[in-house]
């Protein structure tokens, strides 16, 4: 038995529990030293509370506050767990209404993007920008000291967008035409947006798709829109999606130059692990 991994499971395990436990102490305001001209969007609701507390408070101590930190509800966020959000900071609210959608929509691509869980994030990215340079970010991302680069990296005019590279391509088959379209593989949970996309080839593939969509049917639609209009990928190595650590006990990315790491499932435990190694800030 892998002691380490397991050890580290459990430890994180009882981290978030007491976080959890402790959210009114953590909801609270956090001490800002700088504004960016950034806009930012992050879908959640009540099961992810304590992983999107965690976030926004780790983005305003080291990239600084944005014009509005927006969570838009899944549809489970309660009352009092939408307030003890906005209490983080005022620039944070949480929307309960879902985005507008285009019109025109085939009725098969809006029932998809008003009733699937990931198909209302993928609503919500399309949505996006709004009001200028527009960060969209998923709520098990933790920022690092690094994250001061933000503000630099919002300043971006070149591309239309830029996207965080995945370790491998997680996505749903049935939306590609053929291999090679795995190629650069885009994750849908950190993404700068700076211009509206095009959406046509994505919400095509979507119509023709064989079947109900899956959990990465948005994450596919995304991928293919994303290099259609011509994306670029971020520094993969300070704006970390890996899983090559999962197994063993320390986050072996968790170092002050680090701008993010989104911690997806399998190392979702290490984002406990390693905010409790720095004090919870």
């Amino acid at each position: 038995m892998n002691v380490a991994y397991h050890s580290a499971l459990t430890e994180g395990k009882i981290v978030r529990n007491l976080y959890r436990a402790a959210l009114p102490m953590f909801a609270r305001r956090v001490n800002v030293t700088r504004q960016i001209p950034l806009e930012i969007f992050s879908y959640s609701g009540e099961k992810t509370l304590p992983e999107q507390v965690a976030s926004i408070r780790s983005f305003l101590k080291y990239a600084g506050r944005p014009k509005q930190f927006t969570v838009v509800s899944d549809g489970s966020y309660t009352a009092e767990s939408a307030a003890r959000l906005e209490k983080i900071d005022n620039c944070v609210r949480v929307q309960r209404t879902a985005p507008a959608l285009p019109v025109g929509l085939p009725e098969k691509i809006r029932a998809y993007l008003t009733k699937h869980h990931t198909g209302k994030q993928l609503a919500l990215i399309m949505s996006l920008p709004v009001n200028g340079p527009t960060l969209y970010t998923d709520s098990d991302v933790l920022f690092f000291a690094g994250a001061d680069e933000i503000a630099q990296v919002a300043q971006t005019n070149s591309v239309p967008a830029l996207y965080q590279a995945d370790y491998k391509f997680s996505g749903d088959d049935r939306v590609l035409a053929d291999e090679s379209e795995k190629a650069n593989p885009a994750n849908t949970g950190f993404l700068f947006l700076f211009r509206k996309l095009d959406w046509s080839r994505g919400l095509e593939r979507l119509e023709k798709l064989n079947g109900e969509p899956n959990f990465f049917t948005n994450q596919t639609v995304t991928h293919l829109c994303l290099h259609a209009n011509g994306a670029r990928p971020l520094d993969s190595s300070k704006f970390v999606l890996q899983v090559d650590d999962q197994t063993i006990y320390r986050d072996k990315y968790a170092t002050p130059s680090l701008v993010m790491r989104h911690y997806v499932n399998p190392v979702r435990h290490k984002l406990w692990l390693t905010l409790a190694h720095r004090g919870f800030n």
